[in-house]
């Protein structure tokens, strides 16, 4: 056995304890820390050893399921970071790999993990909420937890908190960035980052009495002359009922912009103030589908019809460009894996990822 291979060998020994625990506790790709902190060949050999050694530590059938080619389970960047600087000491002290390669293991135990603070908005689900336990989750939170995973660089800190609260909070950098099913609009784009790749999938739809259930798309709702529930001009609701009007102007939706940010349209359509009014299918199944609704006994009076798929995006501080350009790169990758389709089928109850070669916004 090489002097190399010893003192690898020595240093896991000395910490086998510390190690076991969190080698099974934690979560994290070794081929990726192998590339972020710039690893050589030598120092990839004592990771291989590590994983050698822990098996010999515990040679049960349960280890073999934590131990896979390339693979350390392991999600706390502080464990990480303290066994990345043992790696990187045991092969300075054995002298191998050039002075260059030392630099580099030297200056990965200092690399710093930032602290990143995700607003969600707690009452938006199924894509976004305060769990019974205290916990974030919905579709938005837990591909950004997906992302969080996959960038060693950051740690995210989710804050619950209001949807108006989190889109002011963002801006002024209170929150480094936020998420709660945001639609895309030319007015936010002065405000916050929007990354290069899109967070998820929203159906957009009409809320409609179930005489009045043949209306299926604005088209339709247009041409039977009826009314629609007001939204406020700084909702994204408003913009795409606008685009529509803009690209029909011959059979436009009669738009009226409220003074609240949204109106309790199932309300407002039961009780007969207008004929329709626009939400998102989360919001419909929440109010009136799930057997706790507030609407839950007019299940059988309303009805919801979707007229468009609609992209939704987490939005960034105007600061946050670094930020943004990672997570643009965890998140392609996420959908590649149809990461994001399993998180779709598993919050919405199908996969809206289905449809996004007809999505036009």
């Amino acid at each position: 056995m090489s002097n190399h291979r010893k003192a690898g060998d020595n240093m896991i020994r000395q910490n086998q304890n510390l190690i076991q625990i969190q080698y099974r506790k934690f979560n994290c790709n070794i081929e990726r820390c192998c590339y972020y902190f710039q690893w050589d060949l030598d120092k990839e050999i004592i990771l291989y050893r590590l994983q050698e050694l822990i098996g010999a530590i515990d040679n049960s059938k349960k280890t073999s399921k934590f131990i896979k080619k390339g693979e350390i389970i392991m999600k706390n960047k502080k464990i990480l970071k303290l066994i990345v600087t043992g790696l990187a000491v045991a092969t300075l002290l054995t002298g191998c790999g050039s002075s260059t390669t030392s630099s580099k293991a030297t200056a990965s135990s200092d690399t710093k993990v930032k602290k990143i603070k995700v607003a969600y908005d707690q009452a938006s689900k199924p894509m976004s909420w305060l769990d019974e336990n205290g916990n974030a989750t919905g579709y938005d939170v837990e591909v950004m937890k997906l992302v969080d995973e996959a960038l060693p660089q950051y740690e995210f800190e989710y804050v619950p908190t209001t949807s108006d609260d989190l889109l002011l909070g963002v801006e002024q950098g209170k929150y480094d960035v936020g998420v709660k099913n945001a639609f895309w609009t030319q007015e936010r784009t002065e405000k916050f980052i929007f990354p290069k790749e899109f967070l998820g999938l929203s159906s957009a739809g009409l809320v409609l009495k179930k005489e009045n259930e043949n209306i299926k798309t604005l088209s339709d709702f247009a041409s039977a002359g009826f009314t629609l529930a007001p939204i406020a001009a700084n909702n994204a609701q408003y913009t795409i009922i606008d685009e529509y009007n803009k690209a029909n102007p011959n059979n436009q939706v009669k738009l009226d912009a409220g003074d609240a940010f949204t109106v309790d349209v199932v309300q407002w359509v039961n009780e007969g103030r207008v004929k329709g009014g626009v939400t998102i299918e989360g919001q419909f199944d929440k109010q009136v589908k799930a057997e706790d609704g507030q609407y839950h006994n007019l299940a059988n009076d309303v009805v919801y019809n979707e007229f468009a798929v609609i992209k939704t995006w987490p939005l960034f501080n105007k600061e946050e460009q670094e930020l943004a350009d990672a997570y643009d790169g965890a998140i392609k990758k996420l959908k590649e894996e149809k990461k994001t389709n399993e998180l779709s089928t598993k919050f919405y109850g199908k996969d809206l990822f289905e449809v996004l070669d007809k999505v036009k916004r």
